[in-house]
């Protein structure tokens, strides 16, 4: 299903091409390292720690194995990972039958932050990667602590229509594989 997404694909930002494609095992450092690069992704345990590395490699290969679900990543001219994001087709039945087109994880590293590639990328998903999966709804959800992050959806056109609701649930420790 998302496998029929074109990539890789340049993003148009200010100067620098970027381009935009699969994440592959290779990547699994470089993702990490994003997601331990955020203040709230970090407090929820996402330190990029090498105990943790098996827990992410699974999550990666389970992610690429799945025929609905994808990582991109975001390299620039030297191929260095400057950010990335998880998207997800989701059939449905409401919306006339709709499938919709779920971002999450979306981080760019603080290193280039505000320059413009977050912003490339969310409209490289709306523009292009919604348009090719044929998801006439893009959706996200945001932590409540991301109030810089919830001014950026809105400047890119994202409504925020829905309250999301969580549900902890207490699991036994995993059994190592």
């Amino acid at each position: 299903m998302i496998d029929r997404l074109t990539l890789p694909s340049t993003l148009r930002t200010g100067g620098t091409p970027l381009v935009v494609r699969r994440a592959a095992p290779d990547d699994l450092e470089a993702i990490m390292r994003l997601l331990s690069d955020d203040p709230v992704s970090a407090g929820r345990g996402d330190t990029a720690s090498d105990d943790d590395r098996d827990a992410y490699a699974r999550a990666l290969a389970d992610i690429i194995a799945d025929p609905g679900n994808d990582i991109v990543v975001v390299a620039g001219p030297d191929g260095a990972v400057v950010g990335t994001l998880q998207l997800t087709v989701i059939p449905g039945m409401a919306r006339r039958g709709s499938s919709r087109l779920l971002v999450e994880a979306v981080r760019v590293s603080s290193s280039v932050r505000s320059s413009g590639i977050g912003g490339a990328l969310m409209r490289w998903v709306t523009d292009e990667a919604a348009v090719e999966l044929e998801t006439p709804l893009v959706q996200l959800t945001s932590d409540a602590a991301r109030t810089d992050a919830h001014r950026f959806y809105t400047r890119l056109g994202f409504v925020d229509s829905h309250v999301g609701f969580k549900y902890s649930v207490p699991l036994p420790a995993p059994t190592p594989r």
